[in-house]
């Protein structure tokens, strides 16, 4: 079976956000879809891998943000990229409290929904929680929301491991070319989330000046947007 004929099926990328015990975390999602009108039902998919799907359970309450189109890398690295177990995803991030307590991102985002899980469904390697929906608004009505096809298409993203749509990508051996570009031109993508490294602005964040080559940058700098080393990359043709 060809995998990519996934890639014909329709989705779009939100943020899922919950709080038990006073520990808030949220994930990237792709797979957030309306079950019913009467009453209005949600349902979302979530890794049992992740920190998330337990916060969920016991919560018993989630949110949903609805990301649009010109959503940063930063905030698609916090929350697609990284571990809830590992850093603070909401101590810079925009958000407010719900009825229900849990965390509803409005950073980059069109829409909310605050919703009260109904069932859980044990589907193998995730969780679908269906929620019905309690609350929800518009933030931002002159943004478009962003896409899963935009996202890998325009944006050149890539889905996280955990995601129920993450196909592996597998590196390709590259092929000489009658024409090479300068070497001091050369770009570099990270085969884990898209990032692109241009060495002509370098990587200011991590202390990498502008004008370093992807060779000359040390050997333990990881993608800033992912944390990916640099065997995680490829040179863009």
């Amino acid at each position: 079976m060809n995998p990519e004929t996934f890639y014909t099926l329709s989705y779009g990328l939100y943020i899922v956000s919950s709080e038990s015990k006073e520990r808030k975390n949220g994930y990237v999602a792709n797979t957030v879809f309306q079950v019913t009108a009467i009453p209005s039902q949600l349902a979302v998919s979530c890794s049992k891998n992740n920190l998330s799907a337990k916060i969920i359970s016991k919560s018993g309450y989630f949110s949903v943000s609805v990301l649009h189109k010109d959503v940063s890398e930063e905030l698609l690295g916090r929350f697609g990229y990284k571990s809830g177990n590992d850093i603070d995803k909401f101590s810079e991030t925009q958000y407010f409290t719900g009825k229900t307590g849990v965390p509803i991102v409005t950073e980059d985002s069109v829409a909310w929904f605050e919703c009260k899980v109904l069932q859980q469904v044990d589907v193998g390697s995730h969780l679908l929680f269906i929620g019905e929906v309690l609350d929800g608004d518009f933030l931002d009505i002159d943004k478009e929301p962003i896409t899963y096809s935009y996202f890998r298409n325009v944006r050149r993203g890539v889905a996280p491991k955990n995601a129920p749509t993450y196909i592996e990508k597998k590196k390709v051996q590259k092929q000489p070319s009658i024409i090479e570009k300068p070497v001091n031109l050369q770009k570099w993508v990270c085969l884990v989330c898209g990032y692109i490294y241009d060495p002509a602005l370098g990587d200011p964040d991590s202390g990498i000046a502008p004008g370093t080559l992807f060779e000359d940058l040390p050997s333990d700098w990881v993608c800033p947007v992912c944390g990916a080393e640099k065997s995680d990359f490829e040179t863009i043709n």
